[in-house]
């Protein structure tokens, strides 16, 4: 009997790696896209897992294709890739990073008992980081009256959650010339900000009644969401959570100056929960 297709969301950016019998569903931030994580991917693939890495709805295109969509929307194309995991694999670690992160715990509660663990980087509970406007918190109240969603407008700036100059200068080059798939988009609406605040809102709710492990990766310079939403997570989550703080990146940690040591964390957390541990000399070699 031939399996299906795993659905891995709209277009053709997501992607998978790897051929180990433990797998890795990794879910994008918000007008992110696949690419931010494919370094991770690349190196829990070395370390003998199968990384999924799909594309949430509306992503990857322009703003039109964003706004056109809900949290729920973003929410139902990982419900189907991971329903597809789960037909392949007896074991299956979730994560993402920043709202992926958040996302990720909601899968968690809405699947109970099937998920080995959560990989949690730079969770976005509120924009909170140095580079953020300091009015920024009165977001939630503006988006309360009437037509206030619609005169938000959020546009991303240096240094774009990312401390490699280097990198960081591609990616502006990238997201100023559109290139959404690669490197997102450079704009978010108050629609789309509203979705995220609403989907944070359930999220919290349910945090004390996920048992799920944990591991929680945040910089302490991250430029978006202080650790506060780390230090939160540690609190409220209702299972073991393990918190790392990193010295040395923004708020991109899975491409930013230390991706190789997200890659080492959580192949060893992986590794720690698996019936049969994954190989790990491969990722070693990356550190």
């Amino acid at each position: 009997m031939i399996e299906p297709e795993i659905d891995m969301g709209e277009g053709s950016a997501g992607f998978v790696l790897g051929s180990g019998e433990v797998a890795v569903l990794l879910i994008h931030g918000l007008t992110g896209t696949p690419t931010e994580l494919r370094r991770v991917a690349i190196g829990l693939a070395k370390a003998g897992c199968t990384v999924y890495v799909p594309t949430l709805a509306g992503h990857c295109g322009d703003n039109a294709d964003l706004q056109a969509t809900g949290w729920r929307d973003w929410y139902e194309g990982v419900r189907k890739t991971f329903a597809g995991i789960r037909r392949k694999h007896e074991q299956v670690f979730v994560g993402g990073l920043s709202m992926g992160a958040v996302m990720s715990m909601y899968l968690a509660s809405e699947h109970p008992g099937q998920i080995s663990g959560l990989l949690m980087y730079s969770t976005t509970l509120r924009y909170d980081g140095w580079s953020i406007h300091k009015l920024a918190f009165l977001t939630p109240l503006l988006m309360k009256i009437p037509f206030g969603v619609h005169i938000c407008r959020f546009e991303e700036k240096p240094p774009y959650g990312i401390k490699n100059e280097r990198l960081r200068a591609i990616v502006e080059r990238q997201m100023k010339a559109g290139e959404s798939s690669n490197a997102g988009l450079l704009t978010m609406e108050g629609v789309t900000v509203r979705e995220l605040h609403r989907m944070n809102a359930v999220v919290k709710k349910r945090m004390p009644s996920i048992n799920v492990p944990a591991l929680v990766l945040h910089s302490r310079e991250d430029d978006i969401t202080s650790r506060w939403n780390a230090d939160y997570v540690e609190r409220k989550l209702g299972g073991p959570v393990t918190k790392i703080l990193l010295d040395n990146c923004y708020h991109m940690i899975t491409v930013d100056l230390q991706y190789r040591r997200v890659v080492e964390l959580s192949a060893d957390f992986i590794a720690q929960r698996t019936v049969t541990p994954p190989v790990r000399e491969a990722y070693r070699q990356l550190a």
